[in-house]
This record gives structure tokens, C-alpha cells and sequence, in this order.
């Protein structure tokens, strides 16, 4: 009798989570974009790629590659987007498994992604554009450049590991119907969400809208939303290369900017990439992992070539 009710307990809890989750992707809408311009689809590999396309097709090229979070998407770039397309083409694209692209239930990795973004440059872009690259996307983006030319590289805290080595077990549990699900939107709150942002993306959440906020809650809580975050936290995603090599290799510019204040990737370590792969660096204070949101004005200049690197 006892083993029956406990059994008949936990089948009635399963199901109360299943309903929860379910819940919880009811409340999430069709979103738009915080970015603005015209929203298109990409045809890559048999998936489709939501980007934003800003700006007269005549400007020079600038893509702009959003890094990756469990939240991560294009709209990473929602204050420097518009004014940069005064000037400037902007081509601003979802990588696989986050926004507005295809979510399947792939087993996410550094080489997909690294393949990603040389066919992005080479395909959405004319030759040698400028390409603006965030965090792991930033690694991904020096090694493709190997392979497709580029004009010009700004890399925002480029890193190339997450910590912790690959669990197999961490992948495998955030991918399961129910309990990964449950996980996932545990960590994909609006609390996890602000948190994280406070944490390690911005110096001052006084420069994050709340606009932005929903539109990482709706972007979490879209189908297949836990797929590729599953692959990121559980370190399948860092590359094989060690960032500094992949730009030591390159033969154009490349700019780091380093937020002062971020201890996720600290300055030592961009000082330290600078050094090993000869690129300049310009360092923010005020900012952590994301001073194209904390410092739009400051974070174009450097974009546009009108800030000396440091000494």
C-alpha cells in the first residue's frame, strides 16, 4: 500500500511538472525583435537562420555575431545596431539553436558553430566585411577567418573555454523531456535572468531594459530553446584552439575590447591574448562582458577605427 502511493506520488509529481513546463511555453508569444530593420531567413545546411538586415546594401559590410548564454540571440546588439547601420550594412543573424532560427535537437558543438560562422561570412556578407564577435562566437569567428577573408575583426571578450571540461552526464540530463526541461526553465526565469546579467554581463543593470529582459524570457521559452545551452553549460561548446593561436595566425586587424570589470573572462587573460596573438586591445571601465550594451557611443568609435588601442 505504502509502495503504491509513493509510486502513485511521484507519477502525480511528474505530471505536475509536465504541466508546469507547459505552462510555461503557453505564456511564451511569437516575439518580435528588439533590433529593429528587416527580419529575413537564412537556408543553412537544411536549417533555417533568422537575421536583421539594417542599412543601405551599399555601406560596407559589418556582421555582427551574438555570443553564447542560455538567452543568447542578435538582440545582444540592440544599442549599437541602428546607429552603426547609418554608416554601415549590418547583418546581425541568430547562430543555430538560439532566436529566431531552428532549434532541433542537435547534439550542439564548437565545429558546427565554427562552420557556421565561415559560411555566414562568405555567404551574407560581400568580401572582407567587418565582423563584430562576442565571448565563444569571438573564438569561433578567429579560427573561420582562416578560411574566408574578413576586412576587419572587433572581438569582445573572446574566450575559448567555459570552464569545467565536457560532462557528458550535464548534456544528457538538460536534454530530457521533463526533468532537463524543468532544469532549463529554472535557470530561464526573469530572477535567473536579471541575476546572471548583474552577475557577470553588466556593470550596471541601470542600462538594461526591461524590454530586453522579456525578450530573453520569451526567447528561452520557445520550442527547442534548451538544446543548444544544454551543449554550452555542459562545455561541448568551447573549440579546440586556443583563441590567442587562431588570431596569432591571421593576417587582418584585429581588435579586442575588454571589459575592466569583468571577472568571467578577467583582463589579465585579454591582455594576455593581445600579447600572444599581436592584436590591439581597448579596455572599458564600467563594463563587464557586454560594453556594446553599457557603452554604445564609445564601443562605435571603436567599431568605426576612431579609438587608439592601449599602450
Amino acid at each position: 500500500m505504502k509502495l503504491r502511493t509513493a509510486l502513485l506520488g511521484a507519477v502525480g509529481a511528474v505530471g505536475a511538472t509536465a504541466l508546469a513546463n507547459r505552462g510555461l511555453r503557453c505564456r511564451a508569444d511569437e516575439y518580435g525583435t528588439v533590433l529593429g530593420g528587416e527580419q529575413g531567413t537564412y537556408g543553412w545546411r537544411g536549417y533555417g537562420v533568422g537575421y536583421t538586415d539594417m542599412g543601405d546594401p551599399e555601406d560596407p559590410d559589418v556582421l555582427l555575431l551574438h555570443g553564447i548564454n542560455a538567452a543568447a540571440s542578435s538582440h545582444e546588439f540592440h544599442r549599437i545596431a541602428e546607429p552603426l547601420s547609418e554608416d554601415h550594412h549590418v547583418i546581425a543573424p541568430d547562430l543555430p539553436g538560439f532566436g529566431h532560427s531552428d532549434r532541433p535537437p542537435l547534439l550542439y558543438s564548437a565545429s558546427l558553430y565554427e562552420t557556421f560562422v565561415a559560411d555566414a561570412i562568405a555567404e551574407l556578407t560581400d568580401e572582407e566585411p567587418l565582423v563584430v564577435a562576442s565571448s565563444l562566437t569571438g573564438a569561433y569567428t578567429a579560427i573561420a577567418a582562416r578560411e574566408v577573408g574578413v576586412g576587419r575583426l572587433v572581438l569582445v571578450c573572446p574566450s575559448d573555454s567555459t570552464g569545467g571540461g565536457r560532462r557528458v552526464w550535464l548534456r544528457g540530463l538538460l536534454r530530457t523531456p521533463v526533468l532537463g526541461e524543468t532544469v532549463f526553465n529554472l535557470t530561464a526565469s526573469k530572477g535567473a535572468i536579471r541575476y546572471f546579467n548583474a552577475d557577470h554581463g553588466y556593470y550596471s543593470t541601470d542600462t538594461l531594459p526591461e524590454e530586453v529582459v522579456e525578450y530573453e524570457w520569451q526567447t528561452t521559452h520557445q520550442p527547442g530553446a534548451r538544446f543548444a545551452p544544454a551543449s554550452f553549460v555542459a562545455g561541448f561548446l568551447d573549440p579546440e584552439e586556443a583563441v590567442e593561436d587562431a588570431l596569432a595566425a591571421l593576417d587582418s586587424p584585429v581588435t579586442l575590447v575588454w571589459g575592466r570589470n569583468s571577472e568571467r573572462s578577467p583582463l589579465g587573460e585579454g591582455r594576455a591574448i593581445a600579447e600572444v596573438g599581436d592584436t590591439d586591445l581597448v579596455v572599458f571601465d564600467r563594463a563587464k562582458l557586454l560594453p556594446h550594451a553599457e557603452h554604445p557611443d564609445a564601443f562605435l568609435e571603436v567599431v568605426r577605427g576612431e579609438v587608439a588601442p592601449e599602450a
